[in-house]
Formats: C-alpha cells, structure tokens, sequence
C-alpha cells in the first residue's frame, strides 16, 4: 500500500522543491493537496493563464520528485459560511474551480465535507439541511464527472449533524448513487464520535472507500494528533483495510508540531512516514 501525508507538512514548511524532495527521502509516496483556504491559496487568487502556469510547474516538479498527488481537499471555511443561497453559490463557484484544477494536476480524488448551512455542529432542521446536501453534492458531481474526478465525501468530528459519522456518510454516498462519489473516511473523525476506525473501514468496504484522512485524538476534540498517541485501536484499523483489500494511499492528515526544535524535527518526520508505513502493512511483521 503506499503512504502519503499532507501537503501542509512539508511543501508550506520547506517550499515545493525542498519539501517534495525531504517527503520522497522519508519514504512517502503520495500527496494531499490542500487547497481548503479559499483566501490565499493560489488555485483562487490567480487569474486562468496564471493558474494553468502554476499548476503545470508544479506538477511537473511532482512528477520529477517520483511522487504523486494522490487526492485533493477542496474548500473548507472556519467557521462554516454556507447559511445563505449566496454563500453556497460562492462555495459551489470554488468547489468547482478546485476540481478542475485537481483534475489539471491528474489527480483523480477530491475531498470535501458536507454543506453546513446551520453551523459546524447545530442541525436543527435535518430534513432541510438533507435536502441542500442532495442536491449541492448531486451538482456538483455533475463538475467532477465532466473533469474526471471522483468526489470523496467526508466524516465529520460533529455529532448533532445528520452528516457525520462513517454510517451516515456511507448512507448518504448511496443515496447520491454515482460512481464518482464514494467515501473519505477520517480515522480522527470517526473517534470524535466514538466509532471505531477499524469497525468504520469494514462497513464501508473497497468499494465505496475511495481516501483516507489518518490522525488520532483523545475521542473527544478534533486535534489530528500523531498515530500511536491517542485512543484510536491502529492495529485494527490496519487490519481492517487488509480485510478489504484497500488498495489505494495510506494518507496522513497531520504533522509534526511546528514548535520541536530543528534538531528533532527531522527525526520526528522520519518517525512519523515509519508510523504510516506500519499502518500500511509496508513492514514485514508488523501486523502479527
């Protein structure tokens, strides 16, 4: 199986040249590309022909490193701004534009998290916030079809939505019932609210599981801590994505502290790509 990690951890700390070489020298093999900030990330601040030029240097220096981006984050604004007709036609505007622009870095996955028109964990109308999910996310598998994407929908660490945990998720995805719209499933997420990983990778099995989101907590608060150093049971959530014959990028969705020391950090880095391979099953005797 192969790793991968967030793009946060080493192309917006080191720069696109030195962090792809440091993620390769580690051990990774694959990408999360975060476009979530609407605000400064270039895919929403440049115009078209500058965005084509970025997109296309920027990939050429993935291909050259050996490495792939794997899967994409889509936009996700803190707090969640989608309460008016207005605001989701702005967020549906850069859903858009992101998946293209995934598909222009020939990246196949893009994850996304529900549209949460009454705040990140108030749901006090399911049935209307149901309804505005159906039909944004049935639109908007419209894009990605067209671009070649497949819409990887997320579990969510917030339990009074109706969109939450890995049942919920899955249950959605079937109802949408397209075939570029399957599941990320979020290891932090589902311990926030008190599912098991290993049990959540079973239920939605190899052929709705399209990504993973790998980080651990204490089962309580969203902290994308290190794996090995919260509640979650690893060894079998790595045992169940054996189960199922999971075949796609063991990717993880955090990072070492930007407060250890320079002395520490490379070691730490090194540590953490050995954790993701240890999930993977990539180490000879790991899982007995």
């Amino acid at each position: 199986m192969k790793t991968g990690i967030e793009s946060g951890a080493y192309i917006a700390r080191y720069g696109w040249e030195a962090g792809l070489e440091r993620m390769k020298r580690h051990g990774y093999d694959t990408i999360d590309f975060d476009m979530a900030d609407t605000e400064h990330n270039p895919v929403y601040t440049l115009s078209s022909s500058e965005l084509s030029r970025y997109i296309g240097e920027k990939s050429k220096l993935v291909r050259d490193s050996g490495l792939e981006i794997f899967q994409t984050h889509g936009p996700w604004r803190w707090p969640p701004r989608d309460g008016t007709e207005e605001e989701r036609a702005e967020r549906f505007e850069k859903m858009a534009l992101s998946i293209k622009a995934t598909a222009a870095f020939g990246c196949r996955n893009f994850v996304i998290h529900p549209v949460m028109p009454f705040g990140d964990n108030r749901n006090p109308h399911p049935d209307e916030f149901h309804k505005i999910n159906f039909e944004f996310m049935n639109r908007l598998t419209d894009v990605a079809e067209k671009e070649g994407v497949v819409i990887c929908f997320e579990n969510m660490p917030m339990p009074a939505l109706t969109l939450a945990t890995p049942a919920q998720i899955l249950g959605f995805v079937k109802e949408i019932g397209r075939a570029n719209f399957k599941v990320c499933l979020d290891t932090g997420h589902c311990a926030v609210c008190g599912v098991k990983p290993g049990d959540a990778v079973r239920l939605t099995g190899k052929d709705y599981l399209a990504v993973l989101h790998v980080h651990d907590n204490n089962g309580h608060g969203d902290f994308h801590w290190l794996p090995y150093t919260g509640v979650i049971d690893w060894k079998d959530f790595s045992a169940a994505l054996k189960e199922i014959g999971y075949d796609g990028s063991l990717s993880l969705e955090t990072k070492v502290p930007s407060g250890v020391p320079e002395a520490a950090r490379e070691p730490m880095e090194v540590s953490l790509a050995i954790m993701a391979s240890v999930l993977a099953g990539n180490i000879p005797g790991e899982r007995k």
